[in-house]
Parts: C-alpha cells; sequence; structure tokens
C-alpha cells in the first residue's frame, strides 16, 4: 500500500507508487506510528525540494528520523522540479545548495532586492501557493504564449506546461505530450505555479525535467 506522500502540482498529497526524482518537505505533518498524514498539511512555511540521495543518509519514509526518536520532517515526492515549483516548494539550502542560491539570485534579480533571505523568499510563497490558502490567477491566450518554460496552468482538474512552445498534460506517471495549440486551452485556464516563482523563471532560473519531456 503506498504511503500519502507523492505531491501534485496543486500541492495535494496523494497515495501513488510512483515516487519521482524529487523529495522535499513541509516540516513534521505524520504520524510515525501508523505513516499516515495528519490533518494539517504543513508545519512551516519552508517548502522545500530536496535530493532523494544525500551523502549516503537513509531515512525510514514516514517513519521516526529524528535523533530524539520523534518523527523528523514528513518525506513528500514530487516527479520533478517543475511539479514541485508548482505546488510552492522551492530548492533546499542545505542538500541542494547550488539550486537554491541559483533560484535566490534569480529572485533577487526579479524583484530587484540585493542579498533576499530563505525566509523573506518563502513568507512571499506562502501567501500565493494553492495549498496554503493562495488562489489560482485567470490567465488570457496572449499571456500563455509568452509564459516561461516550467510554468504551469490549470484547467479544471488538469495541469498542464509549455515546453519549447508545445503543451503537456502532468500526470504522476510523468508528462504527456497533447497536441492541443496553448492559445486553446481558453478561458478556463488559470496559473497555476506562484507568481513569486513565474518571476523567477521568468528571470532565467531553468527547472529540472522528468525525462518523459522528451529531451
Amino acid at each position: 500500500m503506498p504511503l500519502q506522500n507523492r505531491v501534485d502540482p496543486f500541492g495535494d498529497i496523494h497515495a501513488v507508487g510512483a515516487r519521482g526524482l524529487f523529495t522535499g518537505n513541509r516540516g513534521v505533518i505524520h504520524d510515525p506510528a501508523t505513516k499516515t498524514l495528519l490533518s494539517r498539511r504543513w508545519a512551516t512555511k519552508a517548502w522545500i525540494i530536496c535530493e532523494c540521495e544525500f551523502r549516503g543518509r537513509r531515512r525510514e519514509v514516514m517513519g521516526r528520523n529524528a535523533p530524539s526518536g520523534n518523527a523528523g520532517w514528513t518525506e513528500l515526492f514530487f516527479l520533478d522540479e517543475v511539479t514541485a515549483l508548482a505546488a510552492g516548494h522551492r530548492p533546499c539550502f542545505y542538500c541542494r545548495r547550488s539550486r537554491a542560491k541559483e533560484f535566490a539570485e534569480c529572485y533577487a534579480d526579479a524583484f530587484g532586492i540585493a542579498g533576499p533571505r530563505a525566509t523573506e523568499i518563502d513568507a512571499r510563497l506562502h501567501g500565493e501557493r494553492l495549498a496554503s490558502g493562495g488562489s489560482l490567477q485567470a490567465v488570457g491566450k496572449a499571456e500563455i504564449a509568452r509564459l516561461p518554460d516550467g510554468a504551469m496552468m490549470a484547467v479544471g482538474h488538469r495541469a498542464f506546461t509549455l515546453h519549447r512552445g508545445k503543451l503537456w498534460e502532468w500526470d504522476f506517471e510523468g508528462w504527456r505530450h497533447e497536441s492541443v495549440d496553448p492559445a486553446e486551452l481558453g478561458p478556463d485556464a488559470k496559473l497555476l505555479t506562484p507568481p513569486t516563482t513565474l518571476a523567477v523563471l521568468r528571470s532565467g532560473f531553468r527547472p529540472i525535467w522528468h525525462p518523459s519531456i522528451g529531451d
């Protein structure tokens, strides 16, 4: 039985078999005795994207991983960085320091802020993430054509992204190419990637894609 720890682009957490390329967390949100989620879906504003392998360390997923014998942070999993960014996460400054610094540099460029702190970035993202109370913004046809690669949109319960001018639909197993002109998403399309992250993408941050995208 899969554990409930796989995150979709909307920020919701599901129990599915496929793991994805990255792990990450939002603090402690599980009961280690039952390996089930608590009612809360975050315990910190720092929603991060981590490496699945780091310095040979081993963890019991959704187990007791704190030195005290308590839960430790709850391992969540993402198809790829594009997915995690859409859900409102950002790279970890500990296990993915170079990527986190790159994200922060693009953030600084986007907003004209010298040396932004992680707490500042997290606070801004926390007000925009759909899963922490943010709202989706409508996106018009003209704007869709100008979105950077890796920006995600929602049409109902379906999530899409643009990659090199082509539209791809998200799935837990990977990206599925859609033979639809991006402009045809129509008036129901809404931006899924938080505005702050969208600005970071526009400033040159290039997210890591699942191999199913075909590169």
